[in-house]
């Protein structure tokens, strides 16, 4: 969630040179991804264009700030989601990819504080059913934006082989799965507290 900046003119401007640094034109400073990554947590809009063709470079600058952070050890994106993430591009599904992510990290950071409380006040097993309901809601979002782009107004009548429902014990499967890999998760999370 991005809130406006501070002064009716739009987003903060921050031109990237040819020597790769970075200039705030809105303070007038040289500036570092430091200060590039304290304007995303402080929510301000800004966009970095390149001096010289005004090419909108923000996606590779933010880009660059996760390499780093993942760099140096704060692992935040696990390498099943990586491998994932990388055979979407060149699929015919990449189109959908950013949105889909878009809506799951939007649904994420509004429901940050709520889901953090249920997480505290609930202990192993029960913790679980929180997570796999916002995996549920997550999903439910995109089948709903999925059906959008198709025509008979969901993603399983695109496909031919999906007439019926999927077979249950692959269902269990996959929830199986989730369950063990919370269950790591709260593990790694015990032993750091």
């Amino acid at each position: 969630m991005v809130k406006e900046n501070k002064n009716s003119d739009g987003p903060v401007v921050i031109k990237k040179y040819a020597n790769r640094r970075l200039y705030d034109t809105t303070r007038s400073v040289y500036i570092t991804l430091d200060d590039v990554k304290a304007l995303v947590h402080s929510g301000t809009d800004f966009v970095v264009q390149d001096a010289k063709t005004g090419e909108d470079l923000t996606h590779s600058v933010l880009t660059q700030i996760i390499f780093e952070q993942e760099a140096q050890g704060q692992h935040l994106l696990p390498v099943d989601f990586l491998r994932q993430l990388i055979q979407f591009y060149g699929d015919s599904m990449q189109s959908l990819v950013p949105g889909f992510l878009d809506m799951s990290m939007n649904s994420l950071a509004q429901g940050k504080e709520r889901f953090a409380k249920q997480m505290g006040s609930t202990s192993g097993a029960s913790s679980f059913g929180v997570f796999e309901e916002q995996v549920r809601q997550n999903m439910k979002m995109f089948e709903t934006a999925l059906s959008a782009f198709t025509p008979f107004g969901g993603f399983a009548a695109t496909n031919a082989d999906a007439q019926s429902p999927p077979p249950k014990a692959e269902h269990n499967d996959e929830l199986e799965e989730l369950r063990e890999q919370m269950a790591a998760m709260q593990e790694k999370l015990n032993t750091l507290s």
